[in-house]
């Protein structure tokens, strides 16, 4: 039986990916060593890191003054180094869910921190409008996607202030204005490579500006000035960083993938929102997710929610319990996720459908 992987992360990959990187594991660029053994400083490796950089800024299309670089923590140890490299007074903070709030948590250890706005009096199910972002701040953060309510920010805010963007989950999936931000940064595991690498777009005239000490491997400085190579980086998910970017490129790029995603958002969300079983927990269309659909059973079929998790699973649909704070269901579709595996997935809902 075929899997559907709906899994929020980590997550499905290009089958290109995933067959090139194992056969690295077996026989890295016909060097007879395993990609997981060959030095990283080694020509073949630094032509592999010097390819996934100039692909993410071919694909962003990335302007000069930005840097690409991978560094490892995850979007968590992003949440600490963003303020130590640039908080010197303030920060305003969109908070859209855990995420935001995790990175809230960690800004206050640096200076004062505003909460711009929330949506947390609706358990996060929309993007709050009409804020006002205090121009006084150092920078304004925001996670442009949320996982786990299935919310998304789908347009480049105009921010006087330096902006900073947890693109974790929707990287790639849409055309950005890279000029509007100062900062872009995310953990790998949704859709570019398996976990285990982060990568962050820095625009380099926003670094130097505070007075504290700040680390070594904390500091943006450290990895631009030594290319991502000031320790050992994560070899294999850089690698395949650097395969699933060829695969994208050779897929019609970002604009190819936004098409594709919209497509597929638009097959599931017509399904649910058509449905008299299931119903979406993102009421507004324009907040609704194009990575992650969020949605649970009718009240009147609430009692049947294991029953349908059990009946997708038998067919083949991995992933798709959603997350515990949320409840009901969350179908992925990222990037990698083909349109036939979100059809089959709305024909499994069908046919569950049709027994009430």
């Amino acid at each position: 039986m075929k899997k559907h992987n709906f899994s929020a992360g980590p997550s499905v990959l290009p089958e290109y990916t995933i067959k090139n990187s194992a056969e690295a594991i077996l026989n890295f660029n016909g060097s007879g060593l395993s990609i997981l053994e060959v030095s990283h400083r080694g020509k073949d490796f630094i032509a592999v890191m010097d390819e996934a950089q100039a692909l993410f800024k071919e694909l962003l299309n990335i302007p000069e003054g930005y840097q690409v670089i991978f560094v490892g923590g995850g979007a968590s140890l992003q949440f600490a180094m963003i303020p130590y490299n640039l908080l010197q007074k303030k920060a305003a903070y969109l908070n859209t869910g855990v995420w935001a709030n995790k990175a809230i948590k960690e800004a206050k250890g640096f200076g004062e921190v505003v909460e711009v706005a929330s949506s947390k009096d609706a358990n996060f199910n929309y993007i709050p409008k009409g804020f006002t972002v205090p121009e006084d701040a150092d920078y304004f953060h925001i996670t442009t996607n949320n996982t786990i309510y299935g919310t998304e920010i789908k347009h480049d805010f105009d921010c006087k202030i330096p902006l900073v963007a947890d693109m974790s989950s929707d990287i790639f999936s849409r055309p950005v204005d890279v000029s509007k931000y100062a900062l872009i940064y995310g953990g790998a595991q949704k859709n570019l490579a398996p976990s285990g690498v982060t990568f962050a777009i820095v625009r380099e005239d926003i670094l130097g500006k505070v007075d504290r000490y700040i680390p070594t491997m904390l500091n943006y400085k450290t990895h631009i000035e030594n290319g991502s190579m000031f320790n050992t980086p994560p070899v294999l998910p850089v690698y395949s960083a650097m395969l699933t970017l060829r695969w994208l490129k050779e897929n019609g790029g970002v604009q190819g993938a936004l098409e594709r995603n919209n497509a597929k958002a638009e097959l599931l969300y017509n399904a649910i929102d058509n449905s008299k079983v299931f119903v979406a927990t993102v009421p507004n269309p324009e907040d609704r997710s194009i990575m992650n659909a969020c949605f649970v059973m009718k009240p009147e079929y609430a009692e049947h929610e294991k029953a349908f998790q059990d009946f997708a699973t038998a067919k083949g649909m991995i992933g798709i319990k959603g997350h515990r704070s949320v409840g009901g269901f969350r179908a992925s579709i990222y990037n990698a996720l083909p349109i036939e595996s979100v059809q089959a997935l709305v024909d499994c809902m069908n046919e569950f459908e049709s027994q009430f």
